[in-house]
């Protein structure tokens, strides 16, 4: 854990910001290598990642000091200090596809293609802004012995919640997986057709967050959903169906429209 990046005078840069400044860039450029299998120009690439960081970190917020909102009960303008941590990732996501819906609609892009070309991008920058996280020392996970543990600073929130105890790296595990499946989505975007590299996103990811939230140990007890999930590991198990009937609905799709075209050209 090291939250500061630098510090000048009343100038302090915290890694969280540096990080998630560097998975804006990542997702810009991946967003921009394949706009054009979503008939994409430029400025509607620039403007589409521009809404989608705004309402994404938004709706991220949102989420959070709605999960949280004890801890800023006696301090509201702590809420729009996010260089501080304290994001959720699905409330950004929900957020941002709705915004991003509103925006193909208006220009007539085809926000099915448009999505599959975020998802990659969505990947790559999210797991930026997990490697932020760790060096914040949020979103931590729960105690281990193993050699993989890894020990926070004396008067941190997970050193003080665990006594100083080795803790699972929890959100490397989850940049880790990020940076695999943005790898996996590029390649199935330039071979897959339209709404399976979505489906995929949507399915692995949710598995990938569904087993990662077994690791994590910032959750109080009161904060547990359905017999002892975290809200992430509930909405994750969800998107795990959701994702899959959108693979099986475009994948049916496919066939039913090469089925068409094969009958016409044999009449």
């Amino acid at each position: 854990m090291h939250p500061i990046f630098f510090s000048i005078g009343p100038l302090t840069i915290r890694w969280y910001g540096v990080m998630a400044a560097i998975g804006f860039l990542l997702a810009a450029l991946f967003l921009n290598l394949n706009r054009k299998r979503a008939g994409m120009n430029e400025n509607q690439a620039s403007a589409l990642l521009f809404i989608a960081i705004i309402s994404g970190v938004a709706g991220s917020r949102i989420f959070y000091v709605i999960q949280n909102w004890a801890q800023f009960r006696g301090d509201l303008w702590e809420i729009f200090r996010i260089d501080h941590g304290g994001l959720v990732f699905y409330g950004g996501f929900f957020l941002a596809i709705c915004a991003l819906a509103i925006y193909c609609r208006n220009t007539k892009l085809d926000i099915i293609r448009v999505l599959d070309v975020f998802s990659p991008a969505l990947a790559i920058g999210h797991a930026m802004g997990r490697i932020g996280c760790f060096l914040n020392g949020c979103c931590y996970g729960k105690v281990t012995y193993s050699w993989i543990g890894v020990h926070y600073p004396e008067g941190s929130a997970p050193a003080l919640k665990y006594s100083g105890a080795p803790l699972h790296p929890v959100q490397l595990y989850e940049s880790f997986g990020n940076i695999l499946l943005a790898a996996f989505l590029l390649c199935v975007l330039r071979r897959a057709r339209r709404g399976i590299t979505l489906g995929a996103y949507i399915t692995l990811y949710g598995i990938m967050r569904f087993i990662d939230e077994f690791f994590r140990g910032d959750h109080s007890y009161d904060q547990l959903w359905l017999g002892g999930l975290t809200p992430a590991q509930t909405i994750g198990l969800l998107l795990i169906p959701a994702g899959i009937f959108t693979l099986i609905y475009f994948l049916r799709r496919h066939d039913d429209e090469k089925n068409k075209t094969d009958d016409q050209q044999s009449q």
